[in-house]
């Protein structure tokens, strides 16, 4: 965000926007952003405002806790939540936004570098708030629209036990991924989760390793989630639904 674009007396305040720096239109995509206990939820193109139904967003591309902006493009960030109040901060970007059950707030992202950042909620909002955690890409407008062409795509799904794994334990009634019969709405959109930096909302990279423990053990790595742990399963099937979900690019 540019100094210039806010009025004098708020300029010592680094992040803040102001009502005439909101009210200014986007040129750059609309992307809805849904805070859920202990994840985001990021639709990309999205017409109107999120839904009222667990705050879904209306159409768009779905992904989650990764959020591709375009270089100098203002992009407008729809927020909302289905559960409790949570607040939306990207430090060097702009100031917090709450993201509040039964609303939706609208924020202007404009970055003027490229780089990956990182992103928190900044409101308390349960045992793993600390682990909820987010990352901006910011990048060329040209690659931000290759990015999410990309993503749009079904998953690759070479065929493959882990998928059966997947399914048979019940994975898919709250994941879903394109391209396969698990169409879950709960949980995050896995459809190219190999494709994002970190799993469990910036908790760790995305390793076949690190999915193997996340699946074995979610609330080992946040306090709270609502996933049930699936350690009870044997470790080579788990290594296998891991490898599988590990391969979604």
């Amino acid at each position: 965000m540019r100094l210039s674009d806010r009025r004098a007396g708020d300029a010592a305040v680094l992040g803040a926007q102001d009502d005439a720096y909101l009210r200014r239109p986007g040129d750059g995509p609309t992307i809805a952003v849904s805070g859920e206990r202990f994840w985001w939820r990021v639709a990309y193109g999205v017409e109107g405002e999120p839904g009222v139904v667990r705050n879904l967003p209306i159409g768009g591309v779905p992904s989650a806790n990764e959020i591709w902006i375009p270089l100098g493009k203002r992009t407008e960030i729809l927020l909302g939540s289905p559960d409790v109040m949570h607040s939306f901060w990207v430090p060097p970007l702009a100031g917090k936004m709450d993201a509040i059950p039964g609303r939706v707030n609208r924020l202007i992202l404009e970055p003027t570098e490229v780089g990956v950042i990182n992103g928190a909620c900044a409101e308390f909002c349960g045992t793993a708030h600390a682990q909820m955690g987010f990352r901006v890409v910011v990048v060329p407008e040209t690659e931000f629209t290759e990015y999410v062409r990309a993503q749009a795509q079904p998953a690759a799904v070479p065929e493959s036990e882990g998928l059966d794994l997947f399914i048979r334990n019940g994975c898919a009634a709250c994941h879903a991924i394109r391209g396969t019969p698990a169409d879950g709405v709960v949980g995050p959109d896995l459809t190219h989760l190999a494709s994002r930096r970190t799993i469990g909302a910036g908790i760790v990279p995305t390793t076949v390793e690190n999915i193997a423990d996340f699946v074995a053990s979610p609330d080992h790595f946040k306090p709270g989630i609502e996933m049930p742990a699936f350690g009870m399963l044997p470790k080579d099937e788990i290594a296998q639904i891991a490898a599988w979900l590990g391969s979604l690019e």
